[in-house]
């Protein structure tokens, strides 16, 4: 959909809808809201007196304006109470609504932002607005063939602006551009059935990343990694005829001498589980466990073409985890790229497995400070349920900074603990360390498990297991692959950029 700004007036804009948000609480129609409903004969006050229109959270109501306005349509959607709002109350109202509009055929719509919604956030109510309207239409198309001219699309969305704004709103609408697409990007990366994304394919794609100015990728093949002693990630892909990957993919934004923030993204195409097998109900979900690595993939495209003046690189280790004649097996003892030895006792637990070479390959680039992010656990399901990521980390100020960012951005992270005592579930008998520290604090254990092979700079891990993949649709967040993590790094990023 595109998205033009344009100064005007909404009430004399001619379109095929025009869109309001409204207030659960006000007590009388102001601003925007108020011109149109006089200029309509009251319209909208006729609707909201009798009932039929609330305005709770992305509750929408459509009225037909039957020639008293340019307009054919007048959308008005819910912001739900004052007090409860926020910017991810936004998203999903102009994602609800947008969506709405799209199912009766609506091609064409305008609106109006109010940019006080939240005081001293005018840039931000842009931001969300817009990428709430573009990630609520998001569909993954590509093999649909019957019935595919009943596909709707919305083709424009005008935003309204006064001379004083135009600038400010349209130079947030291009930034919220930029991320949307990026978030986008990701979910056809995730949603893609595993045939279609391979280990090879993820790094032609993170390959297509690096046309742009300032980005590189390099991509570490299976001779490469053995040379380097890659033995974790070359064993949980051993059972695969797809070859490993080791996908490095470098922006360099900040001075040549600054030191790059590291993002490390887990890049399972498909996860079987290996010897110990998953059961097979959802097992077709497994092709989402690149969630992390497509997230960072999206990140480093978002920062490159918002020019975040930052040295960041993407590590993401790529590999099918299934079981066959050459696969790794419970009881195996492997050397790690780090030297340190871990005893696998769950070949179901790859992921750290591949992470752990990617996090102790990250310490060679000297890092200002290292993020990882992986579908690792379902104990953090467990812990958290489907819409909060799992934090946990080596950094306070790290991990207040992503704190700030997930508020922002309405990708939520909730903290766990590290604690000391929770490092001996991860210490193996015969090796250094065991891949499973068992059923009890699943998550952590995991998280106490990577920290053995961080190094001593700043280091935070993100367990994104719960929101990566919806089974139901959200406001913004159509049934499916969520993207889950793009804007949050990127608003990391560009608050770290701004310090």
């Amino acid at each position: 959909m595109k998205i033009i700004v344009k100064k005007g007036v909404l009430a004399e804009t001619k379109s095929q809808a025009i869109i309001l948000p409204v207030f659960e609480d006000s007590k009388k129609l102001t601003g925007v809201a108020l011109d149109i409903d006089k200029i309509s004969g009251g319209l909208i006050s006729d609707l909201i007196g009798s009932g039929d229109f609330a305005g709770k959270p992305s509750q929408i109501s459509v009225i037909y304006t039957r020639g008293s306005l340019p307009a054919k349509r007048i959308a008005l959607v819910g912001l739900g109470k004052h007090q409860e709002f926020n910017l991810d109350k936004l998203r999903g109202a102009y994602a609800s609504v947008i969506r709405h509009l799209r199912g009766m055929g609506v091609k064409q719509a305008a609106t109006e932002l109010n940019l006080n919604l939240l005081a001293g956030k005018k840039d931000q109510v842009v931001q969300a607005a817009v990428e709430g309207a573009l990630l609520g239409l998001y569909q993954y198309t590509p093999y649909k063939t019957v019935g595919r001219e009943d596909l709707k699309e919305m083709d424009e969305l005008n935003i309204i602006a006064s001379a004083e704004d135009f600038a400010l709103v349209e130079s947030n609408v291009n930034k919220a551009r930029i991320i949307a697409d990026a978030v986008c990007f990701a979910r056809d990366l995730i949603s893609a059935p595993s045939n279609e994304m391979t280990p090879s394919i993820l790094a032609q794609k993170a390959c297509e990343v690096a046309r742009r100015k300032k980005v590189s990728c390099r991509i570490l093949d299976k001779s490469k990694l053995k040379k380097m002693g890659m033995n974790a990630l070359l064993a949980v892909a051993s059972g695969s005829h797809e070859e490993p990957k080791m996908i490095v993919l470098e922006y360099a934004g900040g001075k040549k001498k600054d030191a790059p923030i590291i993002l490390v993204g887990k890049g399972l195409t498909f996860d079987s589980g290996g010897i110990s097998i998953k059961p097979a109900d959802k097992m077709d979900e497994m092709k989402t466990d690149m969630s992390g690595g497509a997230a960072v993939i999206g990140a480093v495209m978002a920062a490159a073409d918002l020019q975040i003046p930052l040295n960041i690189t993407g590590i993401i280790p790529a590999t099918e985890n299934l079981p066959g004649g050459s696969a790794y097996k419970p009881g195996d003892i492997i050397k790690s790229y780090s030297g340190k030895t871990i005893e696998v006792l769950n070949t179901d637990a790859e992921g750290r497995l591949i992470l752990a070479d990617a996090l102790a390959y990250a310490s060679e680039f000297k890092p200002e400070a290292v993020i990882d992010l992986a579908t690792l656990t379902g104990a953090c399901i467990i812990a958290l349920g489907d819409d909060v990521i799992g934090m946990l980390g080596t950094d306070d100020n790290l991990k207040k900074e992503i704190n700030s960012a997930a508020q922002n951005s309405g990708e939520l992270v909730w903290e766990l603990p590290l604690w000391e005592q929770y490092h001996e579930l991860v210490k193996s008998d015969i090796a250094d360390y065991k891949n499973s520290g068992g059923r009890p604090a699943g998550t952590i254990s995991a998280a106490a498990f990577l920290s053995k092979f961080v190094g001593e700079h700043p280091w935070v891990h993100l367990d994104i297991a719960g929101p990566a993949w919806t089974t139901k649709d959200k406001p913004y967040i159509p049934k499916g692959a969520a993207g889950v993590g793009v804007r949050l790094l990127v608003e990391f990023l560009r608050h770290r950029a701004r310090k």
